[in-house]
Parts: structure tokens; C-alpha cells; sequence
């Protein structure tokens, strides 16, 4: 008797697609290493998947940017026109456009010093990611590791009520750098839950049953699988973006009435945090436990960590798709996350900070998000779409973006210079920054070793945040020198455009996907004679397929 499949979710069209019998599949195949758990889960419960979906959905990561509006609008109203000199505004009518703050024995620029609020937040992911990223395979250290994080994050954003006046501006630069920190962890550990989730669905576990029967082949088997964390990741995405949509309009019922409040910034913040945790705490009350294994005997939580990567790396010829891809997402993240800060920089100078013109500009974005999303799920299901195909195509078009920017170097009426200019970015930042969120998981979730998820979607985190604290302090000084914003445009264009390089010629998610289920075999100590099994089968059928095309052109 086949289990039911499970349908959660209220956009119909993320049905679960009908799975054929396939009839070549004539005899009980080798069973596929994805299909053999290190530890035994419990079955994804609806009520659980829907939790997951509601984090999703309040987990509104636009707060962010509401806090660096309000860090840089605080700061650039502490500071002063260099070329007027101290005690001058910096918003006055005829200010240079320059403005700078005391620092250390001189000044600095507030972009810059926005900047590297940006890196020192990733130097604090780098070290959280490295120390005890890699622990949360381990036992329930992962579940505990998300709450508190998520705690922080909730505590930093209601903290800000107490941002009131610009003299305030090193406490708004400071929470600023816990909430970044905080939810860079969040965001890397939840993402790390999915690919769990989707192998232990009722779909997945009768994908699994009929495999293991012989009435699936080894092929069919892990496309289906594929599919369905494409699945999960995409829904998820979906419901996030979705969140955004409400969350944005929620916010848009203080800032209209309360326009003239000195205090509505700080309370758009509280409010946006408050529904993320209505949404979120649901996740924390219905999430199942599935512990990793236990400890190893004489390890610490502290150091194992480290341990484990340095195994990893050592072993990193035994895993190259793995360790390519997040080589990749550095150059990527370096690149295009600078990239988002530096237009987020020049689009709060362009509309004085306005948290009003802040939220529609966002609602343009989450809306295409959600939809480009939709559609890039289906455009994946509907022509079998591989996602290596889905990822390039959307990091081409990522870098689109820069080299808008550097038009502007050269020209004011184009390059990030007029109002109408970020409408059109928001747009574009939706078509391509939403599929992106989505597919880079799915790609990493193919990549990363079963039952080895937090550790390698660490790793992950780690290339998407240290890339990212080269590129703020690099483009921090070409903008301390320069004087000059958009001079840092090209920088942050070879830095993407290198890393869609690096996975056009460096990623084999096929084979990646079988060394990485190789090495959690392995290194489990379970599951190496199917491995074995699975290994020359694959081997048989890809000699029989080059056999029939030999002499053929």
C-alpha cells in the first residue's frame, strides 16, 4: 500500500507532478545511496511543513534594509560637509553631496562606514560558520543553534525603538551589525532544514518504497528526488516573498498616517519584527526532532567544527562539484551582495532616506520575486530544465546589474543618477534576485552529503557572507579615494561575472551529487556496499548507452 502524498501548500500549481511507473525497471535495482539514512526521521507531518512554510513567511529579511536606512540616515545626519567644513549639514540645500563623520584620529565617509558595518558583520558569520556551523549535524544542536539565533535577531530589531535622535547613530551602526550578523545564521541554518524535509515528505518516502521495489530505476529515482527539493525550495521561496507583499503593506498602515511622526521609522522596524515572530514561532513548537549522531567521543561543540572542515578540505578531491559551486558563490556573493548594498547606498541618498518611498520601491521587488519565482519553478518542471542551466541563467543576468551601475560613471542621465531608475532596478532585482534565493539552495542541496546538511550549507553561508567582507572594505576605499560611488561598479561586475565562469566550466551537479552521497556513506560508515552496488550499476548502464552509440556521429 503506497503512503499519501502530501499537498501543502495553497498555490495549486505546486502540485506534486504525477510519477509513472517506469517500465524499464524490470528487476529490483541497487538502491541509491540517497535512499539509505545514516539515522532513521520521522515523516514530514503537514501540520510541520506548514510550520516551515510560516517561518518563511514571517522571516521578512527586507527589515534589513530598513535598519541600514536608518543607520545611515542617523549617521549622515551626525555628520558634516567636508568641503564646508565641521558644524555644516550634509543635507542642506547646497551641500557638496559628500558627508563624513569622525573617525578614529580623522573622518570617514558614512557610505564607507556603512560599508564596513557590512564587513564586520560577515567577519562575526565567518567565524560563527567555521567555530560551530559544522556542530549542528550533531544531535539537536542545529534546532537549538536556529532559535537563539533567531532570538538575537528578534532582540536587536526591537532594540531599535531606542534609535531616536542622530547622536545615537554608533548604537544604530552596532544593532545594525548584530541583526546582519544574527540573520546571515538564520538564513544559512534554515536553508540547511530543507533537504531533510524533502527526503522525508510521504511523496518521498513512496519515491523510495517503489525504488527499493525495483518499480523505479536509479535515474528516476533521483530526478524525482531533485524535483522534489526543487520543490520544497521554491514553495518555501514563494511564501516568503509572499510574506514581503504583507508584511510591506502592514507597514505601509504607519507610515501613511504617521508620515509627520519623528518615531515612525522605529516603529515600521518593531512592527516588522513582531510579525515575523507571530509567523515564526510556530516552526520552534511543531518542528519534529531528527538528531544527527552523537558526538564523537573526547569532541567539543566548540572544536569539532573546525575538525570538520579541516576533513573536508582535506578531502576536497573526493568532493570538486561541492567545493567549485561555493568557490563560485564566494566570487558571486563578493560581487553581486556588494553590488546590492552599493545601489541600496545610492537609493537612500536619492530619496533622503524616505522609509515611505523605501517600501514601495520594495513591494515592486517582492511581488516580482514572488512571481519570477513561480514561474522559473515552472519553467524548470515543464522542459526538465537542469538546475545548473536554471543557476547560469540567472547569474548571467545578475550581472546586469553592475554594469548598469557603471554606466554611471560616465554619464549622469543614466547609471543610478534619477528616481525612475531604481523603479526599473526593482523590477529587474525581482526577475533575478528571486530565482536566485531559490535556486542557489536547490544547487547546494544537490551538492551537499546527506545527513551532513548544516556543515556544508555552513560552508555555504560562509562563501555567500566572507566574500563579502573583502568586497565592502575594497569598494570602501575605492570610495574614500575616488570620492566617487559608481567608480566601484566595474570591480563588483568581473567579480560576478567570474563566478558564473566558475560554474559554467567548473560544476558537474550529477557527478557532485554522487561523490557527495559517496562521502556521507563513507564517512557515516553506513551504507558504502550499496554505494558500491549503486556505483557499477551506473557505470554498466553508461557503458551499454556509449556501446549503442559507438561509430555513430
Amino acid at each position: 500500500m503506497s503512503l499519501p502524498i502530501l499537498e501543502a501548500t495553497l498555490i495549486p500549481e505546486f502540485a506534486l507532478p504525477e510519477i509513472r511507473k517506469d517500465e524499464s525497471a524490470t528487476e529490483p535495482a541497487p538502491v541509491s545511496p540517497l535512499a539509505v539514512p545514516s539515522y532513521d526521521q520521522p515523516v514530514v507531518t503537514r501540520r510541520e511543513l506548514w510550520s516551515y512554510y510560516l517561518y518563511h513567511f514571517g522571516n521578512n529579511v527586507r527589515f534589513l534594509s530598513y535598519s541600514l536606512t536608518l543607520f545611515q540616515g542617523l549617521a549622515t545626519t551626525a555628520g558634516y560637509d567636508p568641503v564646508r567644513g565641521p558644524g555644516s549639514s550634509c543635507l542642506d540645500q547646497g551641500a557638496s553631496g559628500k558627508c563624513v563623520l569622525s573617525w578614529g584620529s580623522g573622518t570617514k565617509a558614512v557610505n564607507s562606514i556603512a560599508l564596513v558595518a557590512n564587513g564586520v558583520s560577515f567577519a562575526i558569520l565567518t567565524l560563527v560558520f567555521t567555530t560551530i556551523g559544522p556542530a549542528a549535524d550533531y544531535r539537536m544542536f542545529g534546532r537549538w543553534l536556529l532559535l537563539i539565533s533567531t532570538a538575537i535577531c528578534w532582540a536587536a530589531q526591537f532594540a531599535s525603538m531606542t534609535l531616536t535622535s542622530p547622536s545615537r547613530w554608533g548604537a544604530a551602526m552596532a544593532l545594525y551589525i548584530i541583526s546582519v550578523a544574527s540573520q546571515g545564521i538564520v538564513v544559512s541554518f534554515f536553508a540547511a532544514i530543507f533537504p531533510q524535509l524533502a527526503r522525508n515528505t510521504p511523496h518521498s518516502r513512496e519515491l523510495r518504497v517503489r525504488h527499493e521495489r525495483g518499480e523505479l530505476s536509479l535515474e528516476a529515482y533521483e530526478k524525482e528526488i531533485s524535483i522534489e527539493i526543487s520543490r520544497i525550495s521554491s514553495v518555501g521561496m514563494t511564501w516568503r516573498f509572499l510574506g514581503d507583499v504583507f508584511a510591506l503593506l502592514l507597514n505601509l498602515s504607519l507610515l501613511l498616517p504617521l508620515s509627520d511622526n519623528p518615531k515612525v521609522d522605529n516603529y515600521v522596524i518593531v512592527l516588522t519584527t513582531g510579525y515575523w515572530v507571530l509567523f515564526g514561532i510556530w516552526w520552534f513548537i511543531f518542528q519534529q526532532p531528527r538528531p544527527g549522531p552523537k558526538l564523537p567521543k573526547g569532541e567539543s561543540y566548540l572544536t569539532i567544527g573546525w575538525k570538520q572542515i579541516f576533513v573536508a578540505l582535506t578531502q576536497y578531491k573526493k568532493l570538486p562539484n561541492t567545493f567549485v559551486y561555493l568557490f563560485s558563490i564566494f566570487l558571486i556573493s563578493d560581487g553581486l551582495g556588494t553590488t546590492l548594498t552599493l545601489v541600496a547606498i545610492c537609493q537612500n541618498k536619492q530619496f533622503t532616506f524616505s522609509f515611505l518611498q523605501h517600501t514601495y520601491l520594495k513591494l515592486v521587488q517582492v511581488v516580482t520575486c514572488a512571481a519570477s519565482v513561480v514561474a522559473s519553478w515552472y519553467i524548470q518542471r515543464h522542459w526538465k530544465i537542469d538546475i545548473k542551466m536554471m543557476f547560469l541563467t540567472v547569474c548571467i543576468l545578475e550581472t546586469l546589474i553592475p554594469v548598469w551601475g557603471m554606466i554611471g560613471i560616465w554619464t549622469d542621465k543614466f547609471g543610478f543618477h534619477n528616481a525612475w531608475e531604481f523603479w526599473v532596478y526593482s523590477v529587474v532585482y525581482g526577475l533575478v534576485i528571486g530565482p536566485n534565493y531559490s535556486i542557489s539552495q536547490t544547487m547546494m542541496g544537490e551538492l551537499s552529503p546527506p545527513g551532513f546538511e548544516y556543515m556544508f550549507f555552513g560552508l555555504f553561508g560562509l562563501s555567500n557572507h566572507s566574500g563579502a567582507i573583502i568586497g565592502p572594505n575594497v569598494i570602501q576605499a575605492i570610495v574614500d579615494k575616488k570620492g566617487n560611488n559608481w567608480k566601484a561598479f566595474p570591480v563588483l561586475f568581473v567579480l560576478s561575472a567570474l563566478g558564473c565562469l566558475v560554474v559554467w566550466f567548473g560544476v558537474d551537479v550529477p557527478k557532485g551529487r554522487d561523490a557527495a552521497a559517496q562521502w556521507a556513506a563513507e564517512q557515516r560508515g553506513t551504507g558504502s556496499s550499496a554505494y558500491a552496488m549503486y556505483s557499477d550499476e551506473k557505470d554498466n548502464r553508461s557503458s551499454k548507452s556509449e556501446g549503442k552509440n559507438d561509430g555513430k556521429i
